[in-house]
């Protein structure tokens, strides 16, 4: 079977005309930082799937159950920030090739870890996503985008914010 293949629309570009109340310029800066966030989200789901999957230990239920809630909470936030993406005239990263080569959390390695190790990366990967959301929230409001301030503060921000603090609890001395 051939593929009739067609690009409707090249990554890395917002639709000219689209009638929102946003220039442009102002679409394009967002849904590139939108996607940078979104490529760092969909790594930290599935830094969840994957701790939930191989963690071990005396505290393997409580670990497994939260890292399972988290990861369903992540995937909620993947559809977020790709339906904002795509509202704003983008295209939204979606592949795993193309997550790998964009995002800015550390690879982890195939292997299985302790369950320490693995909320330090976790906490690492939330720290990556946090810091740039705050920029980013910052970048969209000076533009005029209120909406995308507002998912990634009240929606990105918080509750990247609240997994890592329930995270941090394990591993306080």
């Amino acid at each position: 079977m051939s593929l009739n293949r067609s690009v409707t629309q090249t990554y890395g570009t917002v639709r000219k005309s689209l009638p929102i109340g946003l220039p442009e310029s102002a679409r394009q800066a967002v849904a590139t930082n939108l996607n940078q966030v979104l490529a760092d989200t969909i790594t930290l789901r599935d830094l969840y799937k994957k701790h939930h999957w191989q963690v071990s230990g005396p505290h393997f239920q409580q670990l497994h159950l939260l890292f399972d809630k988290h990861f369903a909470e992540q995937s909620e936030l993947v559809d977020t920030l790709a339906e904002r993406v795509q509202l704003l005239g983008g295209v939204a990263v979606a592949m795993a090739a193309d997550v790998a080569e964009l995002t800015r959390v550390p690879r982890a390695p195939k292997d299985r870890e302790d369950w320490r190790t693995q909320i330090a990366r976790l906490l690492e990967a939330h720290e990556v996503i946090l810091t740039e959301s705050r920029v980013f929230a910052r970048e969209a409001a000076e533009s005029g985008d209120d909406a995308s301030n507002d998912m990634l503060v009240g929606d990105v921000i918080a509750t990247g914010e609240l997994q890592a603090w329930f995270l941090n609890e394990h591993i306080v001395e």
